[in-house]
C-alpha cells in the first residue's frame, strides 16, 4: 500500500493530468496507481471523475471549449480503460446498474449529458446513449429494450424542457419501477418533482449520487412523490 502521501500525490497527478488534457500523465498514473495499490475506485472516481467536473466547471465558465472538452474525455477515458478492469467486484456497488441517457427531442444541446456520460462510465453503470434531439418513444423502447434501472434525461431550451412531463408519464406508464432523472439548465428540483420525476440533478457528479438513491427508493417501494 502507498503512503498516504503518495497516494493523494496519484489522485491529484489524475485529477491535473484529466484537467490538463494530458493523456501520457493520465496513463502513467493510472498505471501507478495500479502498480502501488491505490483502490481502483478511488482512483477512478476521486481523481478522474472530480478532474471531469472540474472540466465542466471550465466549460461553463467559457475557460473551456468543445475542443478542450473532447481531448479532457479522451484523457480520462485512456485511465478508465486501465483503471476499471481493477476494480472491485466489477464495478463498485454501482456495479451492473444501467442508465438510458439523452436530450429530449427539440434540442441538441449534449455537453451536460456528454458528462453526465463520463461519470456514469466512471462509476461502472452500463450506459445506453441515445445522444440529442431524441423523439419521445426512442426513450420509452430503449429503457423496455435494455430494462435500464434509470432514464436520465436532459434540457438546455425552455422550449424543448415542455415535452419532459409527457416523456416522464410515457416511460412510467409503461414501467412504473424505473427511475426518471432530469437535467439541464432550465431544470430545478422543484420542476422536475412537478413534471413527474422521481429525481434532478444540477451536475454531472451529483448525476451518479442522484441516480443511485433513486434506484434504491425504487427497490423500496418509494418514489419521489409517496
Amino acid at each position: 500500500m502507498p503512503s498516504n502521501e503518495r497516494r493523494k500525490q496519484i489522485l491529484k497527478g489524475l485529477y491535473d493530468g484529466v484537467v490538463a488534457f494530458d493523456e501520457d500523465s493520465v496513463v502513467e498514473f493510472s498505471k501507478a496507481a495500479i502498480g502501488e495499490g491505490v483502490d481502483a475506485y478511488d482512483a477512478l472516481m476521486k481523481g478522474l471523475a472530480v478532474g471531469m467536473e472540474k472540466v465542466g466547471e471550465l466549460y461553463a465558465s467559457r475557460e473551456y471549449f468543445v475542443p478542450e472538452l473532447l481531448l479532457c474525455a479522451d484523457a480520462l477515458y485512456a485511465g478508465l480503460d486501465i483503471l476499471r478492469p481493477h476494480v472491485k467486484g466489477g464495478g463498485s456497488e454501482e456495479s451492473g446498474k444501467k442508465i438510458v441517457l439523452g436530450v429530449v427531442e427539440g434540442d441538441v444541446h449534449d455537453i451536460g449529458k456528454n458528462l453526465v456520460k463520463v461519470m456514469f462510465d466512471a462509476a461502472g453503470w452500463e450506459v445506453y446513449d441515445l445522444g440529442n434531439d431524441v423523439p419521445l418513444d426512442r426513450f420509452v423502447e430503449e429503457q423496455q429494450k435494455t430494462n435500464a434501472d434509470v432514464v436520465g434525461i436532459s434540457a438546455l431550451m425552455t422550449t424543448s424542457m415542455l415535452a419532459m412531463p409527457r416523456v416522464t408519464k410515457m416511460i412510467k406508464t409503461r414501467n412504473p419501477n424505473v427511475a426518471v432523472m432530469l437535467g439541464g439548465a432550465p431544470i430545478t428540483r422543484e420542476i422536475a418533482t412537478s413534471y413527474g420525476a422521481d429525481g434532478y440533478a444540477d451536475n454531472a457528479g451529483e448525476a451518479v449520487e442522484e441516480a443511485g438513491k433513486m434506484v434504491q427508493m425504487i427497490q423500496k417501494g418509494e418514489t419521489a412523490h409517496n
